[in-house]
């Protein structure tokens, strides 16, 4: 070994030369020059790739610039240092064995803070492409956790693949053992995995997202406030968290309220007047209120129809739209207690059920009561 040292790398600039040779007769010495010199090369190329790649991504929104660069850097400091110290121990003149294994635990560790920070830049990457949603409109705010967790696992597969290269570790076999302990986990948890499936697609094909408002076929309905990989998170009126798992979302009947081509959500509120009414100051009575109310949308307009006759009443409804599905009960309440109000002002009256009721006496006479 220290007679290759003796000979003077050709990639190494002639006004080292002498400092080579003098240091080939300490090996040690000569291994911490080159760890110490590499890691200060890759300070260095952190430094210049900070400043070129910070051009690039300086336009990127919020803090998405900042941790791209900072993955960047630190890759590129990562590689150098990792070299450098594999460089240093091969002029220590360790026995081939040891020098195999050392170097291999180097190479292992990089690989794995390599790991790391691919994970950590596409995460940052899937971020940036939906931040240009004008261009890339599949990388969204819901899609995000799908792609994210796509990205994980190739990551996460080249570097066990590469792990596996390095220690000389034929991965054929490890692959038929993965298949078979696949397919034993697949049928110790089917539901979870059925739950897991279940999410993919409902995080791809996007039916209902956080925000919005949904109704069960149970009749159970709420805001979404959590869409995970396993299950789906509700949360009622009452301020109760319903958690459903993905499964069951998956093949249930689910209207989205919030759905469509806005979040507006249309109510619909039945009215009796007696007849004789004038059904014209009614429908114009009933159009008032809905206008003048704060919480009810003005497009579409709110609109009366006049559905029937009914036994005791002029069957009207008056149709409005509201910013939010939540909102329809306090709507509701708020506008029935205006239009009560303002019928009986308007000296409009709200017919009731009414029933004659005839008595008979023991003569065979027929009285009214």
């Amino acid at each position: 070994m220290n007679d290759e040292l003796n000979v003077v790398p050709g990639w190494l600039p002639g006004v080292l030369h002498p400092a080579w040779e003098f240091l080939s007769a300490y090996p040690a010495a000569l291994a911490l020059t080159i760890a110490l010199v590499g890691i200060a090369v890759g300070v260095v190329a952190r430094l210049v790739l900070l400043h070129a790649v910070g051009r690039l991504v300086r336009p990127l929104p919020g803090d998405l610039a900042e941790s791209m660069l900072q993955v960047v850097g630190n890759v590129g400091a990562f590689v150098i240092g990792y070299l450098a110290l594999v460089a240093a121990i091969q002029v220590l003149g360790l026995p081939e064995k040891a020098e195999t294994i050392i170097t291999r635990l180097l190479v292992t560790v990089l690989i794995l803070r390599l790991m790391r920070s691919g994970m950590r830049a596409a995460h940052i990457g899937l971020q940036v492409l939906a931040a240009v949603r004008n261009r890339y409109p599949m990388f969204e705010a819901r899609t995000l956790p799908l792609f994210d967790l796509l990205a994980n696992v190739l990551v996460i597969g080249i570097a066990a693949y590469a792990l596996l290269m390095v220690w000389n570790i034929d991965p054929t076999a490890w692959l038929a053992s993965a298949g078979v302990l696949g397919i034993a986990i697949g049928f110790a948890a089917r539901e979870t995995l059925a739950n897991l499936f279940a999410g993919f697609f409902i995080i791809a094909d996007t039916p209902y997202k956080v925000g919005d408002y949904i109704v069960f076929d149970t009749g159970e309905r709420g805001e979404v406030t959590k869409v995970g990989m396993r299950s789906t998170r509700i949360l009622t009126r009452d301020d109760v968290e319903v958690i459903m798992p993905n499964s069951a979302m998956a093949n249930a009947k689910v209207v989205n309220e919030s759905g469509g081509r806005w979040e507006r959500f249309r109510i619909r509120l039945k009215i009796g007047v007696a007849y004789g009414s004038d059904v014209d100051e009614v429908v114009e009575l009933l159009e008032t209120i809905a206008f003048e109310h704060d919480t009810v949308v003005q497009d579409p307009k709110p609109r009366v129809r006049m559905r029937g006759f009914g036994d005791s009443s002029l069957d009207f409804e008056l149709l409005c739209w509201v910013k939010q599905p939540a909102l329809r009960g306090l709507v509701s309440h708020q506008l029935y207690m205006k239009i009560y109000k303002e019928l009986n002002r308007a000296g409009i009256e709200i017919p009731f059920p009414q029933r004659d009721v005839w008595m008979r006496s023991g003569a065979g006479d027929v009285n009214e009561a």
